[in-house]
């Protein structure tokens, strides 16, 4: 009796350590707050009568490329908040603005070619791994990419293919 025991004690032990490794991701929350882009992004609209000095400091600061919310892909996948493409002299970022997305193992970002959360490795552009679910965070894109090929921000599970959020971008 004393093996079987130990034997089940043993199976216990396994299944509450997969399980803590397959869930837990889903209630550990990382944050980052990092600034945007000198600033933050410009004003693209300028006031009827502004000056031409205002108009050049507008001219030079962030401009914003394209914008785009996060989805809902269902319940225990989703995210909320804004991604934003910011051009900032010859750098681009994409920045993630106050974001809520649900956590997963191996999480990653990419820019996609298509909409609505749908994307192919090979045609997509591979940002990083994703640095916090919460907060406010800053990616710096390769100088050399065409920009206008991608449509969307793609939040991507590796370990289980499965999307956990994504973003058209407009």
């Amino acid at each position: 009796m004393t093996g079987r025991t130990a034997g089940i004690a043993g199976i216990v032990i396994c299944i509450a350590a997969l399980a803590w490794y397959l869930g837990s991701p889903l209630f550990i929350r990382t944050t980052a707050n990092e600034p945007a882009p000198s600033g933050g992004p410009a004003r693209v609209a300028l006031p009827s009568g502004s000056g031409p000095a205002q108009a050049s400091a507008a001219a030079s600061g962030p401009a914003i490329l394209a914008r785009g919310e996060l989805g809902y892909v269902d319940a225990i996948h989703n995210g909320t908040g804004a991604v934003v493409l910011i051009r900032t002299g010859d750098a681009t970022v994409l920045r993630f603005e106050n974001v809520a997305i649900t956590n997963a193992p191996d999480v990653h970002v990419y820019l996609s070619r298509e909409t609505g959360g749908k994307w192919t490795e090979s045609t997509s552009l591979y940002v990083g791994p994703l640095k916090a679910t919460n907060g406010s965070f800053n990616y710096s894109l390769p100088a050399e990419a065409d920009l206008s090929a991608y449509r969307s921000v793609v939040v991507w599970c590796r370990q289980f293919s499965v999307l956990v959020t994504w973003a058209d971008l407009r």
